[in-house]
């Protein structure tokens, strides 16, 4: 009992630590396990020299690296289509990626937080930031997650990875210069849940739902990005977009139902696709939407075996 009072204040954040490393949901839960056991063993070692928060990433991270060095993930396959997709703008390169309910995330959230705070907060777990994040060496990885995320001194972060300061300011110095390539300034997105960004969901709702390809393509910026992990395909652009729409999403006959739920600080949906014989709607796969402005600028979609991870049903009665 006096180990659960201990570890309680840092559990979820934790978890959500080991996500940003691993960039893999299930994967996190396995770290954090992992995590927890060792602590729970090591507790008669810990000296108090640093703090226990310290002491506890010092073990997340550590059982993390592990685990990307080891590549203890089954291996990427794409689900094969019934149709030929269109051709992509490119291969994507990270193909181990998994969405992060935001149920997890808001009982560590700082419920005090100004709103730029709060925006910082929603922007160090969004997907975006999370993928970019996989295109780093693991330790830089971990450096920037340490200081930039969690403000962790260069000096505890040193000492959570066994090197130097100095060789934390490179690694974080050359992270960070990663980061900038990968994430371009978008223009902010309406606050979670506000007026501003339930118009934008709204309108693309029903263009789903009535599989309007026109509707949802008018929605879209410019230069809009879908993607699907784990298939590497990647469309960008307004029409790209709206020939993948037309072609592979939104073919003749289907019928769509959304069931809203949240994501890496982002809105995101259940997708279920009705059965023409039985009218029951059953799980297709989970969309994560970036918007920007009042306009969506990505959408990355994600196999049904997400959902259950979200509280999201297998299916749904008919209408």
């Amino acid at each position: 009992m006096a180990f659960e009072e201990l570890v309680r204040p840092y559990q979820r954040e934790l978890q959500a630590h080991c996500y940003r490393i691993l960039g893999s949901a299930a994967d996190a839960e396995d770290a954090f396990q992992e995590s927890l056991t060792a602590a729970w063993k090591g507790l008669a070692g810990f000296e108090g020299r640093a703090s226990f928060r310290t002491w506890l990433y010092r073990i997340a991270t550590g059982r993390c690296l592990n685990m990307v060095r080891a590549s203890r993930r089954s291996p990427v396959s794409a689900t094969p289509v019934d149709v030929e997709p269109p051709e992509p703008s490119r291969l994507g390169e990270v193909l181990w990626l998994e969405p992060y309910p935001d149920a997890i995330l808001a009982e560590f959230a700082d419920p005090t937080a100004g709103p730029e705070a709060r925006y910082e907060q929603r922007e160090t777990i969004s997907l975006a930031f999370i993928a970019a994040l996989q295109l780093l060496p693991p330790r830089q990885r971990v450096a920037l997650i340490l200081t930039d995320v969690l403000d962790f001194s260069a000096r505890d972060v040193a000492d959570i990875l066994d090197t130097t300061e100095h060789a934390v300011y490179g690694a974080v110095k050359r992270a960070r210069a990663t980061l900038a390539r990968q994430l371009p300034k978008a223009e902010p997105p309406p606050l979670p849940n506000s007026l501003d960004e339930k118009k934008v969901l709204d309108r693309l709702v029903r263009a789903w739902e009535e599989c309007d390809t026109n509707a949802l393509v008018a929605l879209l910026t410019d230069d809009v990005w879908l993607r699907m992990p784990p298939n590497p395909l990647e469309y960008q652009g307004k029409e790209t977009a709206k020939r993948w729409f037309a072609t592979s999403a939104f073919r003749e006959g289907q019928r769509f139902r959304l069931v809203h739920t949240r994501a890496n600080g982002q809105p995101a949906f259940g997708l279920y696709l009705f059965s023409p014989i039985s009218r029951v709607a059953h799980a297709f796969g989970l969309i994560v939407v970036t918007i920007a402005g009042d306009r969506v600028s990505a959408i990355t979609a994600f196999e049904s075996g997400m959902m259950a991870r979200f509280g999201l049903p297998r299916s749904l009665a008919p209408d």
